[in-house]
């Protein structure tokens, strides 16, 4: 048995036809195995669903209870059989709940890793390399020029523009999931023991990660009447409220932008971003690189991202390798804009 008799590609997405079930499909299916929350990764209408108990909690809380058929939740490291099939889900570090997904058939080991970093993340379990005869991996930063700076040194540049300017509101562009999280509990690591105002539309999400048990510290939403007084608060907000007007409201507002884009300071200079923070919830250059080596796979199939400089490295490695060419997959702009629709409007004025 080859790999591809275990995992195909069909215009849903990556398919297992000896268990009937989808990986992270593009469109409703019969069954389906979710790798974590994302809306280019979990979308809603499926007749069954498996994943942890965290994405089906994110995925209710943004789709609502019938966002499925049924919902079964699994543990990392949890063996299930689907026919033929052995599937485990194991950390992967992205967001809560996140994982990859070893998939066990004809005496081989695939492994889909959905979304990863290899950075660390109070928010979340922290990725876990399993060994693989395949390696199914993403690449949204795979080039030699995504290399990710240690996050608290990023979060200390922050901190230095609130000393320097107290009187100015700072405007904290993120992507409300994954991203928001990690961005307050880096703060509260580094000291930061203020409150941490919110953008209605990173209310829900926020509230989620409490209950399910990641303590935030004093979190407080805008409300209408008062940006006025937020001189030197830090506000958590979607990258697209900062060109808003919404934004406008605020003393004197320092934008700042926390992503992996923020390496590439024309993006920066386009949005109008004042402070660009790199924070990155995907694995950079160097720890793409290094994963495919510890998975010991002599296969990787890559994919959403930039997958041919991948793709290129590996043969030089001497490994098998192939672009799957997968659309739908990987934007994270598409996912803060889709959080920020399924919240209650915010007041422009």
């Amino acid at each position: 048995m080859q790999a591809r008799d275990i995992l195909s590609l069909t215009p849903a997405g990556l398919y297992c036809p000896l268990a009937d079930v989808h990986i992270d499909p593009l469109r409703p299916v019969p069954r389906a195995l979710i790798t974590h929350g994302h809306s280019d990764h979990a979308r809603a209408g499926h007749g069954a669903v498996l994943a942890t108990a965290e994405t089906l909690a994110i995925m209710a809380a943004r789709y609502g209870e019938g966002f499925c058929g049924t919902a079964q939740a699994v543990r990392y490291g949890e063996a299930v059989t689907l026919g033929p099939v052995r599937v485990t889900f194991l950390p992967a570090g992205h967001v809560l709940g996140s994982a990859q997904i070893l998939i066990e058939a004809g005496g081989l080991r695939i492994v889909v890793s959905g979304d990863y970093k290899r950075a660390s993340d109070p928010t979340c379990a922290p990725f876990e390399p399993v060994r693989c005869d395949v390696f199914i991996t993403e690449a949204t930063f795979g080039l030699p020029v995504f290399r990710h700076p240690d996050a608290a040194g990023e979060i200390d540049k922050l901190l230095h523009s609130l000393t320097l300017f107290p009187e100015r509101a700072h405007l904290l562009g993120a992507y409300p999931l994954g991203k928001a999280q990690r961005l307050v509990a880096l703060l509260r690591q580094r000291g930061y023991d203020r409150p941490v105002y919110l953008h209605g539309a990173m209310e829900r999400l926020m509230q989620l990660y409490g209950e399910l048990g990641i303590a935030l510290g004093d979190l407080r939403k805008v409300e209408p009447g008062g940006r006025e007084s937020l001189g030197g608060a830090v506000v958590l907000c979607p990258p697209g409220a900062l060109q808003d007007l919404w934004a406008r409201r605020f003393p004197d507002p320092v934008a700042a932008f926390a992503s992996g884009w923020m390496r590439v300071r024309a993006r920066a200079r386009q949005r109008g971003v004042e402070l660009p923070l790199v924070v990155s919830d995907h694995a950079g250059w160097d720890e793409l690189c290094a994963t495919i080596r510890e998975t010991g796979a002599g296969e990787v199939w890559v994919t959403h991202g930039e997958e041919e400089a991948l793709v290129h490295w590996c043969t030089r490695e001497g490994l098998a390798a192939r672009p799957l060419n997968m659309l739908g997959y990987g934007d994270d702009e598409a996912e803060a804009e889709a959080v920020a629709e399924e919240a209650v409007a915010e007041p422009s004025a």
